[in-house]
This record gives C-alpha cells, structure tokens and sequence, in this order.
C-alpha cells in the first residue's frame, strides 16, 4: 500500500500505528510473516471512521484477537490489521441491561480473565470456556468450545460493525452458533453480553479448576500451537461428529513432522512448532495430513485454525 494512501486511512484519527508489524510473533504459534499496518484504535469513533475508508477504498482488513487461533503465513499480510486492545474494547460492564447475570464484554477482553471475573461474582455460565485461549470476540466468531459446552450457550446479544462501520446488535433469537461457526455476517465483532446464572462461588470455582485439569492432562498447553487444528467432521450416517484427532491417530500419523511442525503425540489434532519452525511447516503438514486422513478412512478434514495470506482477506 502506498504510504500516502494509507496515511489517507488514519492519519487525522486516534489510533497507533505500527508499520510492518511482526503480528506472526503475536499468535499462539508464535511464527509467520508481518503486517504492512497494524492499527490500534483508541476510540469507537476512530474505528468506525477506519472502517467506512477501508471500505471505500477496497482496503483489506483484518482483526487480531489474541492469536490463539491464526496461522499468519511467512509472507506475511497486506491492508490494514486492527487489533482492539484499547481499554475501551476490553472492559466488562455488568447489569448492562438491569439484571444483575448480565455481563456485557468488549471484545478485546482476554477470555480467561472475563471467566475468571464471573467466577469471582459466583455467576456460572462461562466455565465451560475454562483452558480455551481466546479474546471475546475471537471466541464469538468461532462459537469457541469443547465437551463441556460452547460460549454460544450463554450469549444474550452481540454487538458488531458492519463493513461501513455502523452499529448493528443481534439478539440472541437472531444468531445461530453451530460447531464452530456462527451466522454473523460482519467483519468485526465489537463486544458481546452474556446471560449468567447466580451459583456458589466455591463450588463453581472447583468445576472451572476441573475442567482446566482435565485439558490440561490431554492437550500440549505447554508448548506452540493454535489448539485443535482440524474441525471435527460429520459422520455421514449417523450424522455425528467424528474426532478429527482419532481420525488422524488411527491413521498412524501421531508424531509426523514436517520441518520443524509436528503433531502432537498428546493430541492428535495439535501441531506443534519447535524453534525455528515456519508457518510453510504448518500448512505443508496440515495438506499431508488431510490427504493421509482421506486415504485411510474417507475422512476429508476441514481447517479449524484461520490463515492470514498476502493477497487474501
């Protein structure tokens, strides 16, 4: 991008700039290529002016949430890469509609910390979210979840901004979150609220601790990864969902490197990268895991983990 068109963008807005970002350093992964901008807004107004410019101008742009599931290519990305770190898309307002179990997250808020902040106010509805690295609305977009439940179960209403930056809020009777997607049709998820339920503090405090435990016993927490990397597919007959890490453990591939990208021996449907590892590691191995997979049971994966790529928005 020229830099006179994208001082055009931003240049009289409240917004950090950083040029040639190295936004790959900044994902769970912790590899891959830089950003040509990556903006930080400090106002909602400044964000939606950016918005309707990028719009107008045919100019890509990208959200970076905390990274925890993105594969940003080693060529890195182009247009702009906003992240909502600002204070004023990470703030927790509770009783945003009168109700005391009502909590209203922005979507810049890490969502271990707005767990944890329920937890401390004996409001459950969260603690499935327990071990799952997201920010808010990272975790919206992907109705974010596992065996214990997805955090679509609690949502009361999702605030967004459409590609012009105007403000649209959806009612929980207008979304649809289904495994590991949702129906919201607008490139930024802006803050999301939350119907909870008043429990034991002590009690609730002890599941969340459980949960964590457990994923903590069967993931590779520990170690570079962007969480599952597969979506689990649908079994054609029975019309359920099939384990994409069993399907990859029963075709023998647990432990299989590509460079330095490996699968997990813990988890299956984890790759890991070890220093020096490139995101070309990842995706090389993702394709010959798919392609194994499909050889030995039929089975064809479909990426869960989003991947940024120069040209593509």
């Amino acid at each position: 991008m020229p830099p006179a068109t994208a001082s055009s963008l931003f240049a009289d807005l409240d917004v950090a700039v950083e040029h040639d970002a190295p936004i790959g350093r900044q994902t769970w992964y912790g590899i891959g290529g830089r950003a040509d901008l990556l903006v930080r807004p400090r106002t909602l107004e400044s964000l939606q002016a950016l918005m309707k410019r990028c719009a107008r101008s045919s100019t890509p742009l990208r959200v970076l949430g905390s990274g925890a599931n993105l594969l940003v290519a080693d060529e890195g990305v182009d247009g702009i890469v906003v992240r909502l770190d600002d204070p004023a898309f990470c703030d927790l307002r509770y009783n945003a509609r009168g109700a005391l179990e009502t909590l209203r997250a922005g979507a810049g808020a890490d969502l271990a910390r707005v767990l944890m902040d329920t937890v401390r106010r004996g409001l459950s509805g969260l603690a499935p979210m327990a071990g799952i690295p997201a920010s808010v609305g990272g975790a919206i977009r992907m109705n974010a979840g596992g065996a214990f439940g997805a955090i679509g179960d609690s949502v009361h209403s999702v605030g967004c901004l459409t590609r012009g930056g105007e403000l649209v809020v959806y009612p929980k009777s207008e979304l649809r979150f289904d495994y590991r997607r949702t129906n919201i049709p607008d490139p930024l998820i802006l803050w999301a609220a939350f119907s909870l339920e008043e429990t034991d503090p002590v009690a609730l405090r002890d599941k969340v601790k459980e949960i964590f435990a457990f994923k903590k016993s069967t993931q590779p927490l520990a170690e570079h990864s962007a969480g599952c990397t597969f979506r689990n597919p649908t079994d054609p007959v029975t019309e359920t969902r099939v384990s994409a890490g069993k399907l990859i453990d029963e075709a023998g591939l647990k432990g299989l490197a590509v460079g330095g990208a490996s699968v997990s021996p813990r988890h299956a449907n984890f790759i890991t990268v070890q220093p020096g590892g490139r995101s070309d590691d990842v995706l090389r191995l993702m394709d010959l895991l798919r392609q194994r997979v499909l050889e030995f049971s039929g089975y064809e994966l479909e990426p869960e983990i989003a991947v940024w790529k120069r040209g593509e928005s």
